[in-house]
């Protein structure tokens, strides 16, 4: 029973460490930062278990994660997916983040972040996903995701962002779903004067032969 349980630990251990053994050997730096991310709460493990890409989670920590604690996520390997939900980290923090270009999918809902801090963004460009729910960015924060190619989804629900500004960047992307936009009506083309007018005397037309049933009606009574 205590081989068992020993061999389990080991087993554990080594898949905590969110590294494929063969593929991508950790250095010293990097064991440090994952220990660091695991001190506060955090999570980081391999996103499938034949693949060394790395999700860390950190919404769920311990304590409060803050731009300091970015180093650490910025000395990893092959981090694809972040979630940063929740965290006290501001636009300055994001700057770490600016070299991972392996980076999918981030989450930043429920944070400080502003327009300042999507700049830092720009450069992400293997970014699919991005939730920016709850935060302060507004239409002059989303042309910093104009370059961004491969973005599908994009969060701005309780944003600073307008139903115009969501229309220019999705004129950027195809396909890109935005989730918590306001949709646009679709703008009625403006008819030629001439017609405009026969619209209006038809309109009129229509209201006299109306009151003229009604002059009828109360004849007949």
């Amino acid at each position: 029973m205590r081989h068992g349980l020993a061999a389990c630990i080991v087993v554990l251990s080594s898949l905590s460490i969110a590294i494929a053994d063969d593929t991508v050997a950790l250095t010293p730096e990097q064991q440090e930062a994952i220990d660091a991310l695991k001190a506060l709460g955090g999570n980081v493990m391999p996103i499938a278990q034949n693949d060394d890409r790395l999700d860390v989670t950190l919404h769920l920590a311990d304590q409060d994660v803050t731009d300091d604690h970015l180093a650490f996520v910025a000395k990893l390997p092959k981090v694809a997916w972040l979630n940063l939900a929740g965290t006290k980290i501001t636009d300055a923090g994001l700057e770490q983040l600016a070299g991972i270009t392996t980076l999918e999918k981030l989450h930043l809902e429920k944070t400080e972040i502003t327009d300042a801090g999507l700049a830092h963004l720009s450069k992400l460009g293997s970014l699919v996903y991005l939730n920016l729910y709850g935060t302060k960015v507004t239409d002059e924060g989303l042309k910093h995701l104009y370059g961004l190619k491969n973005l599908k989804r994009l969060y701005v629900w309780q944003t600073g962002c307008t139903p115009e500004g969501i229309m220019d960047l999705r004129v950027k992307f195809s396909p890109l779903e935005v989730v918590g936009a306001l949709e646009l009506k679709p703008v009625e083309e403006e008819k030629p004067a001439e017609e405009a007018a026969a619209d209006d005397k038809g309109e009129e037309k229509k209201d006299e032969d109306e009151a003229k049933d009604e002059d009828e009606a109360k004849d007949d009574n």
